[in-house]
Formats: structure tokens, C-alpha cells, sequence
């Protein structure tokens, strides 16, 4: 934390120096609880980005507050939108920005920064200030496609079943999660399936392109990375990329103690893809995912590693170039 202090505190010196007419009216909204995120680190932040930009900072205060922050920023006429925060940030400011004018960007402030990575936006947050700033002299606008929930949209991906399962019970531990990030998911991981999925599994029906597909559980991605385990991309299936105009993603068929370990260490290889194990159905290329709780319990739901309801049936389609991203 001290050299990521020191070096923000030079980078801010720097565009100082270098300081230009203001040009463009740049809106921070910041996750104050996100993982990395502190006072001092968000004040030198602005600062820095002071030194090209007109910036307004403005915390959140509660869930979906980013959604609203966004849609007045829109209405306002901000040049763009800076979403530092995790990915659970960038997802309430994607929807707040969905069909608008106003482009979004990022910083990392949190545990896997998926978007931020996905956009070729550096992963440390001197760097990432230092990329935003360049920005400023090579601003080019980019169309990008945004998966949809019924009303709420996801940048990356989204699941019914075991990811959100254990989503959900990250979700309700936010301390573990700022502490050890990807290390309590897979503990989590591991927990949620030895409880809810060794006996008696929820059974799915997923629908694409007219098959059914069976299984325990649904995943589904706007793009080239499911998630992040650390450093390392995370690949359930391949084809879509973000502005590809479809969805990708796969259906675990079946998950015993057998095959779990199995699948974990393929997602985790650079050399074994997921899609290819004998208990995962891949599909790609698609613009419609249904999926329905074969016996009526209702089972979590995950957008962009978001918890967000149980529900029995939901259905994910795709939004091509709904969202304009600097980048």
C-alpha cells in the first residue's frame, strides 16, 4: 500500500505538470468498500486525473445507488463514466449507462477487476490511472454488447446454479472476501458444492438453439474470460468475444466428487480447456439461453459475480453494441 501510495502521489505530480485545458467532464463513481479502495488512494486518484480532466467524485452509498449516479451523469452530459470499484460496480454503471451516449470506464478497486481486464485496462490501479490519462489524447469511442436478465444486464457473465450458489455465500461474508479474495471463493467453492450438490442436486434444463440441455448448473458469458482466478483467465467456453453480438457458455451436466477436481484443475490449465471435459456441455454462437429448475426449487442467480435472486426459470439474451466504452 505504501509504494502504490508513493507511486500515485509521483503520477499525480506529473499531470500536474502537464496540466491542459480541461476538455472533457469525467464523473468518478467510487465503491468506498471495495477491496483495495481507501481514502488516501481515492483522493490521489482524482488528483491525478485532475491534471486532464474535469472530475466530479462521488461515492455510492448503497446498492444500485451506481445505477442512478449513472443515469443523471448521461442526462447531465459527463464525457464519460468512471466506474473504480469491482466488478459489481461496473455492472450497476453498465446499467445506468446501457443505451446512452455517455461512455463507461474503469479502474480496479476490487478483488478480480474481470471488465477492466477484458478491456485491456491494466490490473493495478497506478497503472490503470496512468492508462486513463493517456486516454485523454487517444480518446476513441468502442460499441460493446451487454448480456441481459430480464431488466438487469451483465458485461461478462452470468449462472444459475453452483457459481451463483457460491456466490451467494461469498456475498454474505464481505470481510473474507476483501481479505483473501480468489482463495475464499475456491474455499467457498468447495463448501457449497460438498453441501448443496454431493446430495440430491438441483436438476436444470437449459434450452439453446432449440436443444435441451441437462444438468446442475448454467453458464453464461459476454465475452473471452468467464472469470479470473488471480492473474489467470478462467474459460468455460470459447466464441464470444464483447462485441461478437452472442453468448457463449456451458452446462455442467453432472458434479460428483469425481469430476469436480477435474474440472477445476482444466479451468485453471493453459493447455486443457473446460468445454472439452466429458461433464461439461459447451455451446457458443447463441442469442437466447433459457433455464429452468427441473423440480420447482428456486436456485441462485448471478450477473458479473453479483448475487442478485433465487429464481426457477430464467432467460439470458444478448444486447449487441448496447454499451459505449473508453478504453
Amino acid at each position: 500500500m505504501i509504494e502504490t501510495t508513493a507511486a500515485l502521489e509521483h503520477l499525480a505530480e506529473v499531470a500536474a505538470l502537464e496540466r491542459k485545458q480541461r476538455q472533457r467532464r469525467m464523473l468518478v463513481i467510487v465503491n468506498p468498500y471495495a477491496t483495495t479502495m481507501s481514502d488516501r488512494v481515492k483522493s490521489l486518484v482524482v488528483y491525478a486525473l485532475q491534471g486532464r480532466y474535469e472530475v466530479q467524485a462521488v461515492d455510492t452509498q448503497a446498492k444500485g445507488h451506481a445505477i442512478e449516479l449513472c443515469r443523471e451523469a448521461a442526462h447531465e452530459g459527463y464525457d464519460v463514466v468512471v466506474a473504480f470499484g469491482g466488478d459489481g460496480t461496473v455492472n450497476e454503471a453498465a446499467n445506468g449507462l446501457v443505451g446512452s451516449p455517455t461512455p463507461l470506464t474503469c479502474l480496479p478497486g476490487g478483488a478480480t477487476n474481470v471488465y477492466c481486464r477484458m478491456l485491456g485496462i491494466p490490473a493495478d490501479v497506478v497503472d490503470a490511472t496512468e492508462h486513463l490519462l493517456g486516454l485523454a489524447d487517444t480518446w476513441h469511442e468502442r460499441r460493446v454488447d451487454l448480456g441481459r436478465l430480464d431488466d438487469r444486464r451483465f458485461t461478462f457473465s452470468a449462472g444459475m446454479g453452483l457459481d451463483a450458489s457460491v456466490v451467494e455465500r461469498v456475498d454474505r461474508n464481505p470481510r473474507l472476501k476483501a481479505r483473501f479474495g480468489p482463495w475464499y471463493f475456491a474455499q467457498s467453492a468447495v463448501r457449497t458444492f460438498l453441501e448443496r450438490y454431493v446430495v440430491r442436486p438441483p436438476r436444470l434444463e437449459v434450452t439453446v438453439d432449440g436443444n435441451v440441455l441437462r444438468g446442475v448448473s448454467a453458464f453464461v458469458q459476454n465475452g473471452a474470460a468467464y472469470t479470473y482466478f488471480q492473474s489467470h483467465p478462467v474459460q468455460i467456453s470459447e466464441g464470444s468475444e464483447l462485441d461478437s453480438g452472442d453468448l457463449s457458455g456451458g452446462v455442467l451436466t453432472r458434479a460428483s466428487p469425481i469430476d469436480v477436481p477435474t474440472i477445476a484443475f482444466r479451468a485453471l490449465s493453459k493447455r486443457v480447456a473446460v468445454a472439452r471435459h466429458r461433464q461439461v456441455a459447451p455451446f457458443s454462437g447463441v442469442e437466447e439461453v433459457r433455464v429452468r429448475s427441473v423440480d420447482g426449487r428456486p436456485l441462485p442467480v448471478h450477473v458479473d459475480g453479483d448475487h442478485i435472486s433465487d429464481e426457477v426459470e430464467v432467460r439470458f439474451t444478448i444486447e449487441p453494441k448496447a454499451l459505449r466504452v473508453i478504453c
